[in-house]
């Protein structure tokens, strides 16, 4: 018998024979852990004093609540189990309601903890230990607002400490909410805590995702030990920022560099487009012999997508497998999926893409990327129009692959998804948008729709679109709308050279060399030199 059962209650074992039901539903009500030595002696009594007892002995036991948390998959059951609880009155097993807090953690059901939590006949009176799981596992899996509203709630009637505050700093962070975050700063000072080493770490990395580094910085320097996990903290937000230079010298000011140091320099490089950079920092991370984490692996896949080399796509897939790298987690799976795409392993996208147990927005929108990298965008569309029938719903970076898949000449589609964009999602077309548009009906030759397409955008028009239009009049040979379009890019951006050199080249391909000797003539005054072309070589 479990030693909280033992202490609310006599032995089982010595009130044999004081009623043989009554001691039959007190064993399967305690929820005993084992319960089969206490069952033998039950039954062996029962039998000794025969009917109607040996009916009540064979009944089969219901397993006891500790043992079925084990067993729960779904949150459905996990919800039956609260009831279960709730109705056996186990509100006092302590140790019974943390297992349970963290097996809905375990399945993202952070409410139903909550609910439990609050149905508990004092809910301040349960032990710090078990509010603060609860108040994590909501800060990682509900809505913001979900878990600031159960923190107020506790804060009212018990006490806090400050293993309270880093997981709701972190839920600001990645929303990011700095007013929420700034608040519970002002609490941790409150309650004299904004010290303790997790919470600072945890306000670091708070002010340098919201982009507050200032902030960050002054909390990180007034530190008088300064910790590889606020290192960390800091050089993620300086990366994050777009700092790299910075974020650089205090990695390589850190002596003591961990897994998530590693990490945070590889993905800040990644996500910096310095994908080379990101790949020599991993060469150094492979000499220290320091096992690798799910967060490095998919900051090195961001940067071998960025390269788009086969080859180091395949060794990165060895790499991960090597080191037994869980392949179930999402960010893995997904990171795989879009290096495999982006790099032209369509096949092994493939593969890993039909595998995840959830396909989001973002997985459809890789695998639809490398089709349309490489020679398939009608599937590209098909893979689009699956994801709606998913009831996804698509984003702005949706519309803006499969509009680039549109432009291999599904001109009807194009429009289709354009206008689905604006009135069936509300989404209000980037310049990027237009430009995919444009670019459709130029390559068509459905030149002056694009020109009207142009025309009726809100605001300045992107100079992607015009250099869109001015593709399309290339194509197509188009001289009058392509003077057009090279006079706005001409004023938009007056120092590229490309602009120049498309509108000679239409020149050139209608036969006008004495305007093409004028364009020339124009970027010498405008001291524009025409980019020279470089035939790289692998050596």
């Amino acid at each position: 018998m479990s030693s909280a059962a033992g202490r609310s209650s006599p032995p089982v074992a010595t009130i044999l024979g004081r009623g043989l039901a009554q001691l039959h539903a007190r064993i399967l009500r305690l929820g005993v852990d084992d319960p089969h030595a206490l069952l033998s002696r039950f039954a062996a009594a029962c039998e000794a004093l025969g009917p109607p007892f040996v009916a009540t002995s064979t009944a089969r036991p219901s397993p006891p609540v500790a043992t079925l948390l084990g067993r729960c998959r779904t949150a459905r059951c996990i919800a039956q189990l609260q009831a279960r609880i709730i109705r056996l009155g186990l509100h006092s097993h302590h140790a019974l309601l943390a297992r349970f807090a963290a097996a809905c953690d375990a399945l993202a059901c952070p409410s139903v903890a909550a609910s439990l939590l609050a149905a508990l006949p004092d809910s301040h009176a349960a032990p710090l230990s078990l509010r603060n799981a609860v108040l994590a596992s909501l800060a990682r899996h509900a809505p913001l607002q979900d878990a600031l509203a159960e923190f107020n709630l506790l804060r009212r009637g018990a006490s806090l400490d400050s293993f309270s505050f880093p997981c709701l700093l972190g839920a600001c962070a990645r929303v990011p909410c700095l007013y929420s975050g700034s608040a519970l700063h002002a609490a941790t000072i409150r309650l004299g805590v904004d010290a303790d080493l997790f919470v600072r770490t945890a306000l670091i990395q708070f002010y340098g995702r919201c982009g507050d580094l200032d902030g960050a910085r002054r909390l990180f320097d007034e530190m008088p030990e300064k910790t590889p996990a606020a290192y960390t903290s800091l050089i993620g937000g300086y990366a994050k920022a777009g700092n790299i230079e910075t974020a650089r010298s205090l990695f390589d000011k850190l002596e003591d560099r961990d897994v998530f140091s590693w990490s945070a320099m590889i993905s800040g490089y990644a996500q910096n487009g310095y994908p080379q950079q990101a790949l020599r920092i991993f060469d150094e991370f492979r000499e220290q012999g320091i096992h690798p984490d799910e967060l490095l692996v998919v900051g090195l896949m961001s940067a071998c997508s960025q390269i788009g080399n086969i080859t180091l796509a395949g060794s990165i897939d060895d790499y991960i497998a090597k080191y037994s790298i869980d392949m179930n987690n999402a960010h893995v799976l997904t990171g795989l999926v879009n290096m495999n795409a982006k790099c032209g392993n369509l096949e092994r996208a493939t593969v890993l893409f039909e595998s995840m147990p959830v396909r989001d927005v973002f997985s459809y929108c890789s695998v639809m990327q490398g089709h349309c990298l490489h020679g398939s965008p009608s599937k590209a569309v098909e893979l689009f129009s699956r994801m709606l029938s998913e009831g996804l719903y698509p984003d702005d970076a949706a519309f803006t692959v499969v509009l680039t898949a549109c432009s291999a000449g599904l001109v009807e589609e194009g429009k289709k998804y354009f206008d689905m964009m604006r009135n069936v999602y509300s989404i209000v077309p980037s310049g990027e948008h237009y430009s995919c548009l444009v670019s459709l009906l130029g390559r068509c030759g459905m030149l002056k729709d694009a020109y009207q397409l142009i025309k009726s955008m809100p605001g300045k028009p992107h100079p992607g679109a015009w250099g869109a239009l001015l593709g399309g009049c290339k194509l197509h040979g188009d001289i009058e709308l392509g003077q057009i379009a090279a006079k706005k890019l001409f004023e938009i951006e007056p120092e590229n050279a490309g602009n120049y050199v498309s509108l000679s080249n239409i020149y050139a391909n209608t036969d006008r060399w004495g305007y093409v000797s004028d364009v020339r003539a124009e970027m010498s005054v405008k001291g524009i030199s025409k980019i020279v072309g470089r035939t790289l070589v692998l050596q």
